[in-house]
């Protein structure tokens, strides 16, 4: 009998832990989960019933809440936007990404095509390749090359410093060669003084920590790239985020910064040549305003050293600035130069300062000997005639095309002469669409979206090579202009008047 009241006792316990869960998920009892709530109140908000599902009155939605580890004051392990975004959204369109390659990128390049039994979870090698001209590959100037003075210079370089040097800068990894690229690289530039680092991405994400420091307040374009906000966020500044190209909101955000009067510095940080826009600075603007207001200037010339100006000296040489009239220059090689690496530019004073508190000169694994060899075999070909060739091939090339586009009236953003170019698709359907349909053409490019760009601004960004014949060029457009009526893709108000050409192909 005993045993028997225990039994209901803990029968009619369990059934209490049941009501209480069943409470604590927000029902009074099993009997009224399907009864029709009139405006209850939940976290201060009124709430409808429709068709038996609580909604809030303004928007229909209830915000989901950040999952966390359930312990106090720790980041939450996962956003449910992401994880929806993951696997609903990325998944469908996985297959246009990461595609792997199997030939240098030069104007063309060859692709391994691959196949998917399970809906783009995992994919599988078919065996066979396509040959596409490329249109997603930085090779600006034409110098990703198997073969040419490029190709002979990292060869020899690696026969006789090896591949890699395992040590940083500051310990036993310096050659006589990085500093010969160092000086090169200044003079190139027509500054005082440069450091070289092996990985672009680093350059600014390890180099800022070691300018920028306390009582410092940086002015930060919007569209500014992941390198650049991540470097600030390590160096521990106050940032200021202006629109992007908006002068004179940024002149507005340096006054207000002035009155408060308790910054040390004022820094300016911007691009050259903006990578998901296409769009340039307006450097000789910008160093006027900098020079009214006694600010500072760091330049990221990641996508413009070698690709914009006569010379090729980048965005200063495009718009007439003297290169001392930027405090920081900084650049990439695995742009126009076709290599790796980055650098940081200026007086003898400011680079002294990033090698003896930049992380990367001190801890990071030094840039490769054939690498600096690579760069330097470009830099001396940019010198020489023939490199103001290839800078006049780019500048024609990415003239042509813009022009094409524009005229079938797709929306193209950018500069006239940026070899970045983005046509709007704006939805990841589209995006993934035009990539199958341009590798079906033999055209290889690169669709960009969320979270790159915002998730209803989706593109497809082409790269301009100097590499690029006019018929290659032609070839591209005729295929963009096909998949452009198939899927909708005619954006523009109106179509641009195709003017006459004014170049001479090459």
């Amino acid at each position: 009998m005993s045993r028997n009241n225990s039994d209901v006792t803990a029968s009619v316990s369990d059934s209490q832990r049941r009501m209480a869960a069943v409470k604590v998920a927000g029902y009074d009892n099993l009997n009224e989960s399907n009864r029709t709530l009139k405006n209850p109140v939940c976290n201060g908000k009124k709430e409808n019933s429709v068709n038996g599902k609580v909604h809030h009155s303004q928007n229909g939605h209830v915000k989901p809440k950040l999952v966390s580890n359930g312990v106090h004051g720790y980041a939450p392990l996962y956003n449910p936007f992401e994880q929806f975004y993951s696997r609903y959204v990325y998944r469908r369109v996985r297959h246009i990404f990461n595609r792997p390659i199997c030939s240098t990128p030069g104007a063309e390049v060859t692709l391994k095509e691959r196949a998917t039994d399970d809906y783009n979870w995992s994919f599988r090698f078919t065996g066979t390749e396509k040959r596409c001209i490329n249109l997603g590959s930085y090779n600006y100037l034409g110098f990703a090359s198997p073969s040419g003075e490029c190709a002979d210079a990292a060869e020899a370089a690696a026969r006789r410093y090896g591949l890699a040097l395992a040590s940083p800068r500051a310990e036993l990894g310096s050659t006589p060669i990085h500093k010969e690229l160092e000086e090169t690289t200044a003079k190139f530039l027509g500054v005082e003084d440069a450091v070289v680092f092996g990985m672009g991405f680093a350059t600014n994400a390890l180099g800022i920590p070691g300018l920028l420091g306390a009582g410092t307040l940086v002015l930060s374009d919007e569209n500014n790239h992941a390198s650049l906000i991540l470097g600030l966020r390590l160096a521990r500044v106050r940032v200021r985020v202006f629109p992007h190209n908006d002068l004179p909101q940024l002149e507005r955000l340096a006054r207000a910064a002035i009155a408060e009067g308790r910054w040390q510095r004022i820094v300016v940080v911007v691009e050259g040549v903006y990578s998901m826009e296409g769009s340039v600075v307006p450097l000789a603007a910008l160093v006027a305003l900098k020079k009214r207001y006694g600010l500072l200037l760091y330049l990221d010339e990641a996508h413009s050293v070698g690709a914009m100006g006569a010379r090729g000296r980048g965005v200063p040489d495009h718009c007439g600035v003297a290169p001392a009239d930027v405090d920081v220059l900084m650049g990439t090689f695995t742009k126009s130069f076709g290599a790796a690496g980055g650098y940081i530019a200026g007086s003898a004073r400011l680079v002294a300062g990033v090698r003896a508190r930049g992380h990367a000169h001190a801890y990071a694994h030094a840039m490769a000997p054939a690498v600096c060899a690579q760069v330097l075999a470009a830099m001396r070909a940019l010198a020489a005639p023939a490199g103001g060739a290839r800078v006049r091939a780019l500048r024609d090339n990415t003239r042509h095309f813009r022009r094409r586009l524009r005229a079938m009236g797709v929306l193209v953003f950018g500069h006239e002469d940026s070899p970045v170019v983005p046509m709007l698709v704006y939805t990841f359907s589209k995006m993934a669409a035009t990539v199958e349909r341009l590798t079906a053409r033999g055209v290889a490019t690169v669709g960009v979206g969320f979270p790159a760009t915002p998730l209803s601004k989706a593109r497809i960004r082409f790269c301009l090579s100097a590499a690029h014949s006019r018929d290659q060029l032609d070839r591209c457009l005729d295929a963009i202009e096909q998949v452009a009526d198939e899927l909708g893709l005619r954006y523009a108000r109106r179509a641009a008047p195709a003017a006459p050409p004014t170049d001479t192909p090459h």
